[in-house]
């Protein structure tokens, strides 16, 4: 098995690239971030001196010697982009959103199968402390079975800002945002649904993009409610899971964004650790019991990829799954502006 660094390509220097995944394949020793492209020129040979600049992504992937290309360019040139990528026999990473609609993913599956190359998509909240704090509680019965599961990403930014995640006109807007994180993690747990009923709107003053949507997701025996807003000041409401024998309430987002916005690298295990007063309360019919929050590991998403680059494994996250994500956020759609339920076909 080639044990060398993986030589790796970032297209976009923005958030995304500089927050989560070049601390990542800077810090581990199974990647080297062989190359950039962006229009920052300053702004990347002052950070980045060691990796070869690019001005444009088409020029990085027809020209570098890059094996994997993370792609963090806004959401309506992922396709092209991987597609390129793809065509020049390079692993591909996409952040999510994995395209903005469903032919576009299928084409990109088939062509990644036909190249017997790795496609995946950075669903990397699969690796939110929280999120495998309840996953680790449905596994083990501690709430019995599942009945009402709530997931919430909520925000406040009552004013438009200008951003393309805000003002572009194909996959703009919180659903494509923010919308695959919860439904990969709703999938994650119980699988594809049977019905969809949904509200997506526009409520801000200005808005060209959908910024409040609640989704339900029907179930046979179970209903999961899927939400985000952008009026939330308050406490951030994260997980209400409600089984037959108790319920765990948590409040506040997993710590990973955080500490690598703040320019924590994750170099030792612990950089994950939520603190205590943000654990969650797991609640039955004569007890209450502070929870002590999983340990989050984005980094886990990357030591999976390159060991599926060298060895053949599966990836991290594959592309069939994070292709649900984009059918149901097209159904969310087409259920709010029909206004009806849904069935979703297998």
């Amino acid at each position: 098995m080639n044990s060398a660094p993986i030589k790796t390509a970032v297209i976009g220097y923005g958030f995304s690239a500089k927050t989560f995944h070049i601390p990542f394949i800077s810090s581990l020793a199974e990647f080297e971030l062989s190359a950039i492209s962006s229009s920052q020129i300053a702004a990347v040979t002052a950070d980045w001196p060691m990796a070869k600049y690019y001005l444009s992504a088409d020029d990085l992937l027809k020209n570098s010697d890059a094996e994997l290309v993370i792609i963090t360019a806004p959401n309506d040139v992922h396709f092209q982009l991987a597609k390129t990528a793809l065509e020049q026999n390079k692993h591909v990473i996409i952040e999510k959103p994995f395209v903005t609609n469903v032919a576009d993913g299928e084409e990109l599956i088939a062509l990644a199968a036909e190249k017997g190359l790795i496609l995946s998509v950075y669903n990397n909240r699969r690796w939110d402390g929280d999120f495998l704090t309840v996953k680790k509680l449905i596994e083990e019965g501690s709430l019995g079975e599942i009945k009402c599961f709530e997931s919430h990403f909520d925000r406040f930014r009552p004013e438009v800002r200008q951003r393309w995640r805000e003002q572009s006109a194909t996959g703009g807007g919180i659903l494509f945002d923010l919308g695959p994180h919860l439904i990969d993690q709703t999938l994650q747990l119980f699988g594809v649904p049977d019905a969809i009923t949904a509200q997506c709107l526009i409520m801000r003053e200005g808005s060209t993009n959908i910024d409040y949507f609640n989704l339900v997701l029907h179930y046979p025996d179970k209903v999961a409610t899927l939400h985000s807003d952008l009026y939330s000041a308050g406490p951030n409401k994260r997980f209400s899971v409600k089984g037959d024998k108790g319920s765990y309430e948590k409040q506040g987002l997993d710590p990973q964004e955080d500490r690598l916005k703040a320019g924590v690298l994750p170099t030792e295990p612990s950089w994950a650790d939520e603190a205590e007063e943000q654990y969650g309360r797991l609640y039955s019919a004569d007890a209450v019991k502070t929870v002590v929050t999983q340990r989050g590991s984005y980094q886990h998403y990357f030591l999976t990829m390159a060991d599926a680059i060298r060895s053949n494994s599966d990836a991290p996250v594959n592309a069939e799954d994070a292709l649900w994500s984009i059918k149901l956020i097209e159904l969310a759609m087409e259920s709010s502006r029909l206004g009806k339920t849904l069935t979703i076909t297998r």
